[in-house]
C-alpha cells in the first residue's frame, strides 16, 4: 500500500479527526493529510462540501473515495485493513463493542462539544456581530441549530451544567467496564477506546480531569494510552486547543 491510498482530510484538534488519526496510527495505516483551516471556512467550500456534505472534518479518502463521519471511518478501516484487529472476534462481543460505540456518539462526544465552545471558541464570536452569527449558523449544513443555540456568550448554564453530568456518567461507566477488563472490551485496545480518547484528552485540555479523581481504574487505562507511541504521533505539537487559544476558567 502507498501513501496515496489513504489521505485524511483534518483538523489537527478537531476531536473527531483526532479519533481517526488515533486508529490510522494503531493499525500502522500510511496515510497523507490535507489540514482544514476551520477559521478560513475551508470545511464549507463547494470543493470540501462535495466530498463531505455536512461540512464537518474528517473526511477519509481510500483510492479517491470519500468516507465520512469518524466512527464510520473508524470501522471502515478495521474491516478493510484486519490485520492489527480493533474488534472483538466473536458476534456477542462485536455487539457489545457496538453498544459502547453507539453510547459513545450519543453521550459524550456531543457533551464535550459544550464545555469546549463555552472554554475556548465562545472568544472566536464575542467580536462578531449578530448578522455575522447568523451567517456563520446558516452556512453549517449539520450543526446550524447548536451554532444558533450558543451564540455570543457560548451555551447556557443549564447546558452546560447537563453536559458535565454525562461527561461524568462516561467516566462512570468507563470505570464499571476497566473494572472487569484491561480496555472497555477486553484485554486489547478496541475502536471505543479509540473512540473516547479524544473526549478525554480535550477534558485533560480544558480543566476537566478532576472528574476522574476518583475513577482509578480509569487512571490507569488513561495511562496506558498515553504510553502508546500512537498517542504521540496523534497528539503532536499545535493538536489541541490549549496551544492555540486562552482557555476559561
Amino acid at each position: 500500500m502507498t501513501t496515496l491510498d489513504l489521505h485524511l482530510y483534518h483538523s489537527p484538534y478537531s476531536t473527531c479527526s483526532q479519533k481517526v488519526r488515533l486508529c490510522l496510527w494503531e493499525k500502522n495505516l500510511p496515510f497523507e493529510v490535507t489540514e482544514i483551516h476551520f477559521w478560513k471556512n475551508e470545511h464549507l467550500t463547494p470543493e470540501y462540501l462535495a466530498l463531505n456534505p455536512n461540512g464537518v472534518v474528517p473526511t477519509l479518502l481510500h483510492k479517491g473515495e470519500p468516507i465520512i463521519d469518524s466512527s464510520v471511518i473508524v470501522e471502515y478501516l478495521d474491516e478493510v485493513f484486519p490485520d492489527t484487529p480493533m474488534s472483538p472476534p466473536d458476534a456477542m462481543g462485536r455487539a457489545r463493542m457496538r453498544a459502547w460505540m453507539r453510547y459513545l456518539e450519543e453521550v459524550p462526544t456531543t457533551a464535550i462539544r459544550v464545555p469546549s465552545f463555552n472554554k475556548v471558541f465562545v472568544q472566536l464570536w464575542q467580536d462578531k456581530s449578530d448578522a455575522e452569527i447568523a451567517a456563520q449558523a446558516d452556512a453549517r449544513p449539520l450543526r446550524k441549530g447548536m451554532y444558533q443555540e450558543m451564540g455570543r456568550q457560548g451555551f447556557g448554564a443549564d447546558k452546560y451544567d447537563d453536559s458535565i453530568e454525562r461527561l461524568s456518567m462516561t467516566i462512570d461507566r468507563m470505570e464499571k467496564a476497566l473494572d472487569e477488563n484491561q480496555w472497555l472490551c477486553g484485554d486489547y485496545m478496541m475502536l471505543p477506546d479509540i473512540c473516547v480518547v479524544p473526549t478525554i484528552d480535550r477534558m485533560a485540555d480544558i480543566g476537566l480531569a478532576h472528574l476522574w479523581d476518583n475513577a482509578p481504574n480509569v487512571q490507569r487505562w488513561w495511562a496506558a494510552v498515553k504510553s502508546r507511541p500512537s498517542f504521540d504521533k496523534t497528539y503532536y505539537e499545535g493538536s489541541r486547543v490549549s496551544s492555540r487559544y486562552a482557555i476559561e476558567e
